[in-house]
């Protein structure tokens, strides 16, 4: 029980943080949405894990509903670095093309100087 009101707690002071950034319009609407619903569901999942447990057990599992959320989270985790790399990827690309770009305008200016 005390664990679960330490993460709480810990969620809330992430949730906090969030609604200092949104009003100081570092993040926009979806992104703020997006982690709201995001930090409530973990705390969804930290009050009801026993109910969690029962759930698993019914479904034939045998692990716990911790074990269960930690696997779940791994994928996600894994799935959202997947999604930044790509952006990452297409920003690297699209500068690419921008320096070029610019470096045929200044070779193209330079001749004409010239």
């Amino acid at each position: 029980m005390l664990q679960q009101i330490i993460a709480i707690f810990i969620i809330a002071i992430f949730v906090f943080r969030l609604i200092i950034q949104k009003k100081k319009q570092k993040i926009k609407n979806n992104e703020f949405f997006f982690w709201l619903g995001f930090w409530a569901l973990g705390i969804l999942a930290i009050i009801f894990i026993r109910q969690i447990d029962r759930l698993l057990i019914n479904l034939g599992f045998s692990g716990s509903g911790i074990n269960f959320l930690l696997y779940i989270s791994v994928i996600i985790i894994f799935y959202l670095i997947f999604k930044l790399r790509l952006n990452i990827a297409k920003t690297e690309e699209n500068i690419t093309k921008i320096a070029r770009q610019i470096a045929l305008n200044n070779a193209k200016q330079d001749n004409e100087k010239n």
